[in-house]
């Protein structure tokens, strides 16, 4: 076989990329036209590429967080990032081992006639890992439940797909990078974020067999080389993960004013598909419910992990806290919260802007509360702001914040159900994006109010939604999709078009759901006071190398200790 090698990790030069991108195009039919069983050994071959770097990978991700690798927080990073990209390249094994159409757990009807999938946990040693959660994707109303359709498709030309990666998270552009290939059968030209082009060169290694076959290439580069690859002729189609200013500066124009003109004319700049994966204001609505102490402690350490996994530098972190005025525990869970973030260490802003964003919330909310009062200088403390209004059109509702901001809203309602109701029609139309949101229902709350709990996941136009839990589990276990709600143009992106992850081939997910219990024991790994944090990634690694019995076992003494 001819082989093709990317080595380098320094700026990529125009005429390279050029180079790469013409190579990739006579490569692109042959990946089109490649069997099942021949993408099956390139997936089991990057498995053990991506075992072959997973330690350096992950101790340069972590100095570049300002994480010790050998402090227990190195574990979060972990979680992050090699074991996602693990565990989704052995879920694409199995979606195309069953012929690109994988059978759910389930499939029911809901009442208004929309399909829905079960989905997770699905094998024996997942349901005792998952003991209690439920992972659902919902169809779009009126499309089919099909699944894999590319694979029955007999089209023999294939696509080259430009891939503009993540900034802030380890495994976002490989899973982009396997969605590409093997989910949508286009090889791919992926260009690493400048704020993690250190992380280029493990990647092409746990790569490696498909670089020196031909079918994809990594370069680096600022935004000159991503608009001269947008614009390539060779290029088939885009996929972004970024900002909505990044989006718009791609598809409409570099200034305000060329922007505004295009779109008033429906003159984008770029003329070929483009997905993307954008930013989002997170809110997480806390239903009103008979909570006991023990509940209030846990649902905010849940909460205050939300907002300071990853440093907050996560499209899914929390960022708009929810409740009810007559709610009588509203201010004892405010007060455990405010403990619970003000015990969690600041991070370094390794994000770019991040101290700017940061500024700038406390330039429009003089009332916003540090509550760590004594940082390292490249570091931000976890801060509230109380009392921010409900009102469409708000600073804190319509910014990402990505710098450990979390505003404090309050609506004027008492009991669960008015509540929901309320949180729904706000969620929906105050607060900027449709990525993810978050529900904390107590079980006693979830019973009395089924039908308005049912209603209100119906009705919130969020493409990822966690009930009880943080919607970055449903990244981590993969088999979902991950994408926002599907009701943006190109014009008003919001947070982007399009999915990935979604291991079972959905064609036309909507939404993906996953139910948690309301109290989970062992410390869950997404909380970042987990005190066996790195021990137990150590485990969840082991594990997800080779899933068996045994393994489970030392993985749960492990949980154990956390």
């Amino acid at each position: 076989m001819t082989t093709y090698k990317t080595i380098e990790s320094s700026t990529t030069s125009f005429e390279r990329a050029e180079a790469l991108v013409s190579q990739l195009a006579t490569r692109k039919d042959a990946w089109a036209q490649l069997g099942i069983p021949e993408r099956v050994t390139y997936l089991r071959r990057c498995i053990e590429g991506v075992q072959s770097v997973a330690v350096p990978w992950m101790e340069a991700a972590c100095r570049a967080k300002g994480i010790a690798p050998t402090e227990n927080l190195a574990g979060e990073v972990w979680l992050a990032g090699v074991i996602p990209i693990l565990r989704n390249l052995r879920q694409m094994i199995d979606a195309l081992e069953a012929d690109g159409q994988p059978q759910p757990m389930s499939w029911h009807t809901r009442s208004d006639g929309q399909a829905v999938a079960e989905v997770f946990p699905k094998d024996p040693m997942d349901q005792r890992i998952w003991t209690g959660f439920t992972g659902e994707v919902w169809i779009e109303p009126g499309q089919p439940t099909t699944q894999g359709a590319i694979y029955r498709e007999q089209s023999s030309t294939g696509r080259v797909a430009l891939i503009l990666g993540s900034g802030n998270n380890e495994s976002a552009t490989s899973t982009d990078i396997i969605y590409k290939l093997f989910a949508e059968k286009q090889v791919a030209i992926a260009k690493m974020s400048p704020a993690k082009d250190y992380e280029g060169p493990f990647l092409e290694q746990a790569f490696s067999p498909l670089i020196e076959a031909g079918f994809l290439s990594v370069v680096y580069g600022g935004a000159e080389l991503g608009s001269y690859l947008c614009q390539h002729s060779e290029v088939d189609t885009v996929h972004l993960t970024g900002s909505q200013h990044t989006h718009d500066q791609i598809m409409w124009g570099n200034t305000p004013e060329e922007r505004s003109q295009r779109q008033a004319a429906n003159e984008p700049m770029l003329s070929k598909p483009l997905t993307s994966r954008l930013g989002c204001v997170t809110p997480i609505l806390v239903v009103p419910g008979p909570w006991s102490k023990g509940d209030l402690a846990f649902q905010a350490r849940q909460v205050a992990s939300m907002v300071a996994h990853n440093g907050s530098f996560n499209c899914d972190a929390a960022q708009v806290l929810v409740t009810a005025k007559g709610w009588k525990q509203r201010e004892a869970f405010l007060t455990q919260l405010h403990q619970e973030l003000a015990a969690i260490p600041a991070r370094k802003a390794y994000y770019p802007d991040a101290q700017e964003r940061y500024q700038a919330f406390l330039d429009h909310y003089p009332q916003a509360q540090p509550l760590v009062r004594q940082v390292e200088k490249d570091s931000i403390p976890w801060t509230v702001i109380p009392n921010v209004p409900p009102d469409k059109g708000e600073y804190a509702l319509t910014h990402e914040a990505l710098c450990g901001v979390l505003a404090e809203v309050t609506l004027d309602a008492t009991d669960a159900a008015d509540f929901l109701a309320q949180a729904v029609n706000f969620a929906n139309h105050n607060v900027e994006g449709t990525l993810a949101c978050m529900l904390l229902v107590h079980p006693a709350t979830e019973k009395s109010c089924a039908t308005e709990l049912e209603r209100s996941l119906s009705e919130l136009h969020y493409g990822v939604i966690g009930i009880n839990v943080w919607t970055g589990v449903l990244y981590g276990i993969g088999v979902a999709s991950w994408g926002a709600f599907p009701k943006y143009t190109l014009a008003h992106i919001g947070s982007g078009r399009g999915v990935v992850r979604n291991t079972y081939l959905f064609d036309h997910p909507q939404k993906s759901v996953l139910r948690a219990p309301f109290r989970i024991s062992p410390t869950p790994v997404w909380f970042v006071n987990n005190k066996n944090l790195l021990q137990l990634s150590k485990q969840v690694m082991e594990f997800e190398d080779a899933p068996s019995w045994g393994k489970l076992g030392s993985l749960g003494f492990a949980a154990l200790q956390g």
